[in-house]
């Protein structure tokens, strides 16, 4: 059975009073760039040009906050994939007190774990070409694996 004119506009005020309501919870609203502690020898230096494009939004401090990451409920998402993101490999904190596992890292983007799905549809300069693929995988087997290199 339609709905009348007058229940669609019910419920689309309702959706736009949730919506409001949303955005007075304050999580996902504090977007930090702590500055750089150390970071990782880049091998080639190409190699960091393509891990800020595809990986450095979550896994360092050089996060690019998009327009919707100010508006819930996306902020929340966006907050917790970089919190986690910078928790579990972050090369802004390269080889202090805090785990670094490159050669995972590299082990992820291999497999195409990284970088996640849903990621690459709202990032598409984070898709990479093959080649592309292959250059970071190189650089990245480059950089974490040759312990000289690393700070």
């Amino acid at each position: 059975m339609p709905r009348s004119p007058r229940s669609r506009r019910t419920v689309l005020i309702a959706a736009l009073g949730v919506f409001a309501a949303v955005q007075l919870i304050p999580y996902g609203r504090a977007h930090t760039n702590p500055p750089v502690a150390a970071e990782p020898v880049w091998a080639p230096p190409a190699t960091r040009v393509l891990f800020e494009r595809a990986c450095g939004d979550c896994h360092s401090h050089a996060t690019r906050w998009p327009w919707y990451s100010h508006l819930a409920p996306a902020s929340w998402l966006v907050a917790h994939d970089v919190e986690e993101g910078r928790e579990h490999f972050n090369v802004s904190e390269w080889g202090l007190d805090r785990r670094n596992e490159g050669a995972e890292a590299a082990e992820m983007l291999r497999s195409g774990e990284m970088p996640p799905w849903a990621y690459r549809v709202a990032h598409p300069e984070a898709r990479l070409s093959a080649g592309d693929r292959e250059t970071l995988l190189r650089g990245l087997d480059a950089t974490f694996n040759d312990r000289r290199r690393l700070r």
